[in-house]
C-alpha cells in the first residue's frame, strides 16, 4: 500500500509549476495577439455567444432566464448553457468595466480568465502525476501539456466557453479519485466535482461515469473501501440535485431535458448514490467476482428506472430536433465525427490527439502491471483515460478530455526510460529516452505529420482547412463598424455569423449554431437555399430589415448555388432580387436593406 501521507509540494515544485504556467502565458498571448492578431479576438462561434450571455447577465438579465432574446428574432430562443461558466467571467468583466469601455472589458476578461484555467490545469497535472509517480514525474507532467496544441488551443485568451472549464473539472476529479485511495474523505470531493462538470455541460458525461466505475472497481478489489462508495455516491445525488436547483426555478425542477442538468441526470444520480450506499451497508461479499456481479445487476437496475422514466434520452441530445437538421446539420460538422473520418479532413489534429492517447492507454496499462504499490491509482487512471479515449474514437472533438488523463502515464514512461539511460547510458537507451518524450508531444507530431499532409496532393484535410480560414475576415471586430452605428434592427445572416453579429452589434438575428433554436437554424438554411419568393415571405413573417452576408463564409458557397432561383445563387451571381438593395461600404461584409 502507498504511504497515507504524500509529501508537499516543496517552494522548488511551485517554482516550476509557475515557470510552466509563466511559458504558457507567453505562448498563448503571443500566438493571439502578435501571430494571429488578423483574426478575430473570440474567434469562435461558441466564444462570442458566451459573452453575449455574459454581458446580458451583467446588464441585468434574471439568473435562471436562459432565453437569448436577440436570438430568432423576433421570438427568441433559450440556450441550455450553465451559468456556472458566466459567472467568473461577468466578475471579470465588471472589474474590467470600472476603468475600460464595454469592448475593452470583454477583451481584458476574455483573456484572464483562460489564463487562470490554465494555472490551475498545470497545477493538477503536477499533483497526479505526483500522486502516481513522484517528484520525478513532476518535469513531464508541466511541459506535456505545454507541447499539446489541441489542450493549449482551449486555454487561447478569447476562448471563454465551458470546455476549458471541463478539461479542468476532469482533472479534478480524476486527482480526488487517486487522493480518496488514501484518504477517504477525498471521496467527498470526488462526487460533488463530477456532479459539478455535469452541471456545467454533458460533454463531462464519460468522466462521471469513469469516477462512478473507479470507485466501484476500487470496492470489487478491497471491500475495505466500501465506506468510500457511500461518500462518492451521496456527494454525486445531492451535489447534482443542488445544481439543479441553481439552474432552474422551482417552477422547472420537474422539466425533463435530455441536453442540460434536468431530472433525467438527478435521477440517474440518485440510483448511482443509492446503488453505493446499499452496498455499503452490506455485508460484502467474498470473492471479487461476487462483489462486481452486485455491483452490475445494482448498476444495470438503476439505469433501467432512468430509460423507463425518461426514454427520449436514449436518443441522445439532439434526438428531438428537426430529422433534416440532424442529417444535414449535426452531422456534418467536423469534430462531431468519428476518429476515423476525421482522418482524412483534419489528419494532423487526428494523429497528433490519438497518438498520445493510444501510447497512454498502453503506458498505463503497463504500469499497472508493473507498480504493484499504485496499481489501484493506475487502473483509476485507466478508467479515466479508456472512457475518453472511446468518447474521441465516437466524437474527434472529445480528445480534448482525453490527453490530460494520459500525461501520468507518460511522466511514469519517461522517469524508467530515464532511469534505464543511467542505469546503462547507450545510443539505444537515449533514444528509448528522447523517444518517450516526443511521442507525447503535440507540438513535434504535429509538425511530422504537416509535412507528411503538404507533400499530398489537395483533398479534403486542405478544403477544410481554406473553409476554416476564409471565414476568419468576416468575423474581426472592425468589420461590424459601420453595422455597430445603426439603430437595432431584425437580421438575417447565415448561421455561423450569428453569435458574432449579437457580440458586436446591438441587432436581433434569425440564426446561431444551437440546436435548441431550431426554427430559426431551419428559417436560415430555406432563406438562402430555396427559392426568393420563399426568403421573402421569411423575411416579411419575421419583420426583418436587413440582410448581412460574407461571400467568404462556407455558407454561402454550400448547396444553394447548385439550385437555379436560390437566392445564395443569385447574390453569389451578383444578381439580388429586387426587394434586396446593395447598401455595403467596405469590408467583408455585404449588407442589403429588405424593402417592403
Amino acid at each position: 500500500m502507498p504511504d497515507l501521507q504524500k509529501p508537499a509540494l516543496t517552494r522548488q515544485d511551485w517554482l516550476w509549476i509557475l515557470a510552466a504556467w509563466a511559458i504558457a502565458v507567453a505562448t498563448l498571448v503571443y500566438k493571439v495577439f502578435f501571430s494571429n492578431s488578423n483574426g478575430p479576438f473570440f474567434a469562435d462561434t461558441d466564444d462570442a455567444m458566451r459573452m453575449v450571455v455574459v454581458r446580458d447577465l451583467t446588464a441585468g438579465q434574471n439568473w435562471y432566464d436562459l432565453v437569448q432574446h436577440r436570438l430568432n428574432t423576433p421570438y427568441g430562443a433559450e440556450i441550455h448553457w450553465s451559468r456556472l461558466v458566466d459567472l467568473p467571467i461577468a466578475a471579470l468583466v465588471m472589474a474590467a468595466s470600472l476603468f475600460a469601455d464595454p469592448r475593452m472589458a470583454a477583451m481584458i476578461a476574455g483573456t484572464i480568465w483562460p489564463l487562470l484555467l490554465v494555472g490551475t490545469l498545470l497545477w493538477l497535472s503536477a499533483r497526479v502525476a505526483f500522486e502516481l509517480v513522484g517528484r520525478e514525474g513532476l518535469l513531464p507532467a508541466l511541459v506535456l501539456p505545454i507541447l499539446s496544441p489541441a489542450v493549449l488551443a482551449e486555454f487561447n485568451p478569447g476562448r471563454i466557453d465551458h470546455h476549458g472549464v471541463i478539461i479542468v473539472l476532469t482533472m479534478a476529479c480524476l486527482l480526488a479519485s487517486l487522493v480518496a485511495l488514501r484518504r477517504p474523505l477525498a471521496a467527498w470531493l470526488a462526487g460533488v466535482v463530477a456532479a459539478t462538470a455535469l452541471a456545467v455541460a454533458l460533454e463531462a458525461a464519460p468522466l462521471v461515469v469513469a469516477a462512478v466505475l473507479a470507485f466501484g472497481l476500487a470496492y470489487v478489489a478491497d471491500p475495505a473501501r466500501a465506506a468510500n462508495l457511500r461518500r462518492f455516491g451521496l456527494a454525486l445525488a445531492g451535489g447534482l440535485a443542488v445544481h439543479l436547483a441553481l439552474a432552474r426555478p422551482p417552477s422547472r425542477w420537474l422539466e425533463a431535458a435530455c441536453d442540460m442538468i434536468s431530472p433525467v441526470f438527478v435521477l440517474a444520480g440518485l440510483g448511482v448514490g443509492l446503488a453505493y450506499l446499499v452496498v455499503s451497508v452490506l455485508p460484502p461479499p467474498r470473492q471479487a467476482w461476487q462483489r462486481l456481479a452486485l455491483l452490475g445487476a445494482l448498476g444495470i437496475a438503476a439505469v433501467a428506472v432512468v430509460v423507463l422514466a425518461y426514454p427520449q434520452c436514449l436518443a441522445g441530445p439532439y434526438g428531438s430536433l428537426d430529422p433534416w437538421l440532424q442529417e444535414n446539420w449535426i452531422a456534418v460538422i467536423v469534430e462531431a465525427k468519428p476518429w476515423h473520418a476525421s482522418l482524412f479532413e483534419l489528419p494532423v489534429y487526428a494523429i497528433t490527439v490519438a497518438a498520445p492517447v493510444f501510447l497512454g492507454l498502453l503506458a498505463t496499462a503497463a504500469a499497472l502491471v508493473r507498480d504493484r504499490e499504485r496499481r489501484m491509482g493506475w487502473l483509476t487512471v485507466l478508467v479515466f483515460l479508456a472512457c475518453a479515449a472511446l468518447v474521441m474514437l465516437t466524437q474527434i472533438r472529445g480528445a480534448r478530455l482525453a490527453i490530460l488523463p494520459a500525461i501520468p502515464a507518460a511522466a511514469w514512461l519517461i522517469v524508467r526510460a530515464r532511469a534505464v539511460y543511467l542505469d546503462r547510458p547507450r545510443i539505444v537507451s537515449a533514444l528509448g529516452l528522447v523517444g518517450s518524450w516526443l511521442v507525447f508531444s503535440g507540438v513535434i507530431l504535429s509538425m511530422l505529420v504537416s509535412l507528411v499532409v503538404d507533400l499530398l496532393p489537395d483533398g479534403r484535410a486542405q478544403a477544410v482547412a481554406q473553409t476554416r480560414a476564409s471565414k476568419q475576415p468576416c468575423l474581426v471586430s472592425d468589420s461590424f463598424a459601420d453595422l455597430r452605428a445603426l439603430p437595432p434592427e431584425r437580421i438575417m445572416t447565415p448561421i455561423d455569423l450569428g453569435s458574432h453579429m449579437l457580440l458586436e452589434t446591438p441587432h436581433e438575428v434569425v440564426a446561431a449554431p444551437y440546436h435548441r433554436n431550431e426554427d430559426g437554424v431551419l428559417d436560415a438554411f430555406r432563406f438562402f437555399n430555396r427559392s426568393a419568393d420563399e426568403a421573402r415571405e421569411i423575411a416579411r413573417v419575421r419583420g426583418l430589415g436587413l440582410l448581412v452576408t460574407c461571400p467568404a463564409m462556407p455558407e454561402m458557397r454550400g448547396a444553394g448555388l447548385d439550385v437555379p432561383g436560390t437566392l445564395s445563387n443569385l447574390l453569389a451571381a451578383g444578381t439580388p432580387p429586387d426587394w434586396l438593395e446593395d447598401v455595403s461600404t467596405s469590408g467583408p461584409l455585404k449588407v442589403y436593406a429588405i424593402l417592403p
